[in-house]
């Protein structure tokens, strides 16, 4: 009792002067945040809302009609907060706010020392303030202990001890790479008394391959990173080629400046490689609704808000969304000034690239060496060469068909949409359904003499890896192709055209590959085939003509002419119907084989003997440019076509197609393309895009940092601006949420918002520090890492004192170390790691763990989805690589509080619920976990029950479990021996069938019960 009341007699009999001093009212700390909770809804930036025509958010507006300085009693706001009238009172007692005794009181004495207003402290740039000096300096390991320790003794508080080295190592790796450490890495550590330990268990950490997992999964969130469309059908998509750049951009501490800036525009960038594409992904992350009925401009306009509240919660830390209908409420953001910023990525088509791993790319790369060897020893064995192909040039220059290319009428619905671009040409966009027959009327004036239609599939920006098709890969497939004739005067009297010939300029092998042989869900389950453009005039609905000529060369344009019987057309001019059918798809957009057209544009002409163009259009293009003005790389693009004409180089040729056959096929990844017309943004009424206000030009908010007059208004421009030296909350938003990941708690604890709004901070000047210190490090935020983890604040015991605990429960004073559960995804993690069950391969397409077949079948999912439960390895992959369906959440992940990815999320819940324990206990996954931890064990764990307890334990936990926890494990697992042996219970009720016919089948069983309690402790999933 000593200790406890002679310094509370002390503070009592020293502290009268202390009390009788008020301290100074802070504007920042005591005022801000009283008028933003209260006032700012109706007296704050936002005009349309503003009642009274007051502001209270400004000095200038509060000063003019409710403050008098120096003069609590002479002031309206005063008056009305004190206000027994109904009427009268503020705040109005119909908004459920009210003010405490002791806010009125810090408002009267703010407005007697003058109602000083001072600009918010997230809106100005941080400055790095000096370290403050300390009692405790023995203590401090760096300058965010300083920091920490000045506010501790303010408030009358000390540090905790240092915690146990075991338990400091597996918070360390828990935090650095997600995954706990192994007992041999715990013993070395503990074993080593050299200087320096803790330094270089750190570095080892922050070196693994592992780090990025761990870290790329917050930034996943806050990029709403998911494996499938969301909305209605949620169909899967290829997008993790963007998840693998993050998880090695933060391996390689890629400054963060440059991490943000590839992300909003590093197709921007001079020469942009296949990384900086795939960064862009971030802005392509937001859902895609293949609704039939859905309107493409209305979901482009939702990813497009999307896109900026992700940038305003990932990059700075600001809600921006609450301006898209209107200014801001709280926040000095106007809707005009949304809509600028709105601007800088409303100019973009929505690219989808093909893209190939690190050996696929060197695969590629081999391949054109191998070509342009062969190339070169063509053009050594015929030194006329330049000559024949002038000649050949010539030849095909005389051999063009003159076209006309028809206007599209109105266009039909057919469950998806159509736009007619200003080339004529017919983009299908929004949803792609497997098979498709739309019917196209077009009108010519030409009369008697139509010989030919042709068909030409283009290439668009927004077309999967630029099309011409709309498959995953681009492709499409033509199963019949049917032209109706009519006179203009009567369209109703239309007759079917006879084809009797087709010619296109690429015709893949009739014998086709077997990825052509594609199973169609039907009752037959017959097979269909593509191949030639002889198959789209057959007649026979198993058969189709295919643009693919494969990987590496398939997105190109293609052509297509089909012969008329004789010629058509009427007195009058002629109406042309055509109707292409495309009846070879998949299931969806994302199937490979999808067939739909992407871009599709039709000609006629009344040339006597019409045939496909056979050159690609690149070539042709390149051949109406004097050979003497042409580069060198379009010199050896006509080469490359021109050789295959050459007969005697028939050997040669075979075998650069043979080459061709090995490319790889790779992957595809959503990315950013800038179109070459900017689009035109407005300001939109209440953010309904169908009511556009006025046009709006690029910029920025005025209450932030300034752009430069020489930037320009291009996304690149407003990339560099976000990571300005200047932008007031860019650096402190992610030094927040690194704290907020280590402590759970930001410094800011409303960590996707630094406006009005948002908490104080806890250590203000420690907040900034961290800020300068990133930018002033080449935005290292490894620098960032290291600095916290070797911080004695974060190497204290968790262990808290009923006086702590009662005086600061949520730690924000941070006098002992962080002891919260683990995110979701790191709870699968430690119970794949505990097990030995953990395959640790880094990176690749997405995997399917155990989950129940019923999630993935109507009525719990729209429509049927695969999930192919893997086996092997890729059963025990880390969880951020389990595939994530945005309207089937994975059950355990979801339990545990993951997000689905909708939308961006800086901050997630974290949540204590009996579900989470159930989960633990009984998922098939971790029943697998503890069946591989008990075999672990009785094979590793020593020769004792005791040893093997310890060893079990230490393999959850790391530390070194005490003697009673150790008795009582072993009263638990003589009770199940012993239960087993009665038959009580028996082991195929326990373990997978694979193990439960085993020669030790009961004792395994038994160690498993034991495991799953050692697996579902509160501890295993807690760092501590």
């Amino acid at each position: 009792m000593i200790r406890v009341v002679a310094p509370f007699l002390v503070f009592s009999l020293l502290g009268g002067l202390a009390v009788a001093e008020t301290p100074a009212v802070d504007f920042q700390r005591d005022i801000r945040p009283i008028l933003s909770d209260n006032c700012f809804q109706c007296h704050g930036p936002d005009p349309l809302h503003r009642e009274a025509d007051l502001r209270l958010d400004t000095a200038e507006g509060a000063h003019a009609a409710a403050i008098v300085p120096g003069e609590p009693d002479e002031s309206e706001l005063v008056a009305r907060i004190v206000s027994g009238d109904a009427d009268l009172a503020m705040p109005p007692h119909e908004s459920g706010k009210s003010l405490s005794a002791e806010q009125i009181e810090l408002l009267k004495r703010w407005i007697a020392a003058g109602g000083k207003y001072e600009a918010h402290w997230a809106f100005t740039p941080p400055t790095r303030p000096p370290v403050p000096q300390v009692k405790q300096a023995a203590a401090v390991c760096n300058p965010i202990d300083a920091f920490v320790f000045r506010g501790l003794e303010a408030e009358g508080l000390a540090p905790s001890a240092e915690a146990d080295r075991s338990i400091w190592l597996r918070r360390l790796s828990l935090d650095l790479i997600g995954l706990p450490p192994s007992i041999a890495e715990v013993d070395a550590f503990v074993a080593d008394k050299e200087p320096g330990a803790e330094q270089r268990q750190i570095e080892r950490l922050l070196s693994s391959p592992h780090f990025g997992e761990r870290w790329g999964r917050d930034w996943l969130d806050a990029a709403r990173y998911a494996d499938s469309d969301g909305y209605e059908k949620d169909l899967p998509r290829q997008n993790w080629f963007y998840r693998d750049w993050v998880v090695a951009a933060l391996n390689r501490d890629l400054p963060y400046d440059q991490f943000v800036v590839q992300q909003i525009a590093g197709d921007l960038l001079p020469h942009p490689n296949q990384d900086q594409l795939v960064a862009t992904g971030f802005l392509r992350n937001s859902m895609i609704n293949e609704e039939g009925g859905a309107d493409p401009e209305e979901f482009r306009m939702a990813a497009m808000f999307d896109r900026i509240d992700a940038v305003g919660k990932a990059v700075m830390g600001l809600t921006l969304q609450c301006a898209q209908c209107h200014t801001h409420k709280y926040d000095p953001l106007t809707q005009r000034e949304y809509y600028g910023m709105f601007a800088f990525l409303n100019s973009t088509h929505d690219a989808i690239i093909p893209t190939f791993t690190p050996a696929e790319a060197e695969q590629i790369a081999a391949i054109q060496r191998e070509i342009a060897e062969i190339e070169t020893e063509l053009k050594q064995s015929d030194p006329a060469w330049p000559k024949r192909m002038e000649d050949w040039e010539q030849a095909v220059a005389e051999k063009t068909v003159a076209w006309e290319v028809l206007t599209p009428g109105d266009l039909p619905f057919e469950g998806q949409k159509f736009r007619v671009l200003p080339d004529q040409s017919i983009l299908s966009e929004s949803f792609a359904p497997h098979s498709s027959a739309p019917q196209f009327t077009m009108r010519t004036t030409e009369t008697q003499m139509i010989t030919a239609l042709r068909l030409e599939l283009l290439t668009h920006p927004q077309l999967p890896c630029h099309g011409p098709g709309r498959s995953l890969r681009g492709t499409a497939a033509l199963t019949e192709f049917d032209i109706f004739a009519a006179p203009a005067n009567n369209p109703g009297k239309r007759t079917k055209v006879k084809l009797v010939a087709a010619t296109a300029d690429v015709n893949p092998a009739e014998a086709p590959q077997p990825d052509y042989l594609i199973n169609i869900k039907t009752a037959g389950g017959d097979k269909r085939v593509t191949g030639g453009i002889e198959f789209a005039i057959d007649g026979d609905s198993k058969t189709a003509w295919t643009t693919d000529n494969g990987p590496g060369r398939r997105n190109q344009p293609r052509k297509a002419v089909f012969v008329f019987e004789k010629p058509v057309g009427y007195e009058g001019g002629t109406i042309l119907t055509v109707h292409p059918s495309m009846r070879h798809g998949g299931w969806n957009s994302n199937d490979k084989h999808n067939c739909i057209f992407g871009r599709s544009r039709y000609s006629i002409t009344t040339h006597g003997d019409p045939k496909a163009d056979p050159l690609p259009q690149q070539v042709r293009e390149i051949l109406a440019i004097p050979a003497a003005d042409r580069s060198e790389a379009e010199q050896q693009a006509v080469f490359s076509y021109f050789r295959t004409t050459v007969p005697e180089w028939a050997e040669q040729n075979a075998r650069i197609e043979a080459l061709w056959t090995s490319h790889p096929e790779g992957a595809s990844q959503l990315v950013l393309e800038e179109r070459d017309k900017p689009r035109t943004t407005s300001l939109l009424n209440r953010g309904d895009f169908l009511s556009p206000v006025e046009e709006v030009k690029p910029g920025v908010p005025a209450f932030l940092h300034d752009m430069p007059a020489e930037a320009g208004q291009s996304r690149l421009a407003f990339a560099k601006w976000l990571v300005d030296r200047d932008a007031p909350t860019t650096a402190r938003s992610i030094v927040n949420r690194i704290w907020q990941a280590y402590f759970g708690i930001g410094l800011v604890e409303t960590s996707d918002d630094l406006g009005s709004q948002s908490t104080p901070p806890s250590h203000p000047e420690l907040l900034d520090w961290l800020a300068v210190e990133l930018m002033e490090n080449d935005w290292s935020l490894k620098h960032i890492h290291r600095l916290i983890v070797s911080s004695y604040v974060y190497r204290q015991s968790s262990q808290v004192t009923p006086e702590k605990l009662q005086r600061d429960p949520y730690n924000r004073l941070l006098a002992r170390g962080p002891r919260f559960r683990v995110p979701a995804e790191i709870v699968r993690d430690i119970g794949l790691t505990a097990s030995g069950l953990l395959s640790d391969e880094i990176g690749g397409p997405p995997v399917y763990p155990p989950a129940p077949d019923f999630l993935f079948q109507p009525p719990a999912s729209y429509g049927p989805k695969t999930w192919n439960e893997d086996e092997g390895g890729d059963r025990y992959r880390r969880a951020l690589y389990t595939f994530r369906f945005r309207s089937v959440p994975y059950p355990m992940l979801e339990t545990f509080d993951a997000e689905p990815g909708n939308v961006s999320c800086v901050r997630r819940n974290r949540s204590n619920t009996p579900l989470q324990a159930l989960s633990m206990l009984n998922e098939p996954i971790s029943l697998e976990f503890a069946t591989a931890l008990a075999a672990r064990t009785l094979q590793d764990g020593g020769d004792s029950d005791e040893d093997r307890l310890t060893f079990a334990m230490r393999c959850c936990i790391a530390r070194m479990p005490k003697g009673e926890e150790i008795a009582l494990l072993k009263q638990m697992l003589d009770k199940q021996r012993a239960r087993i042996a009665a038959g009580e219970l028996k082991p195929d009720e326990i373990l997978p069938g694979d193990k439960s016919e085993t020669e030790n089948a009961a004792e395994l069983a038994a160690w498993t019960l034991v495991a799953r309690v050692a697996l579902s402790l509160d501890e295993t999933i807690t760092k501590e």
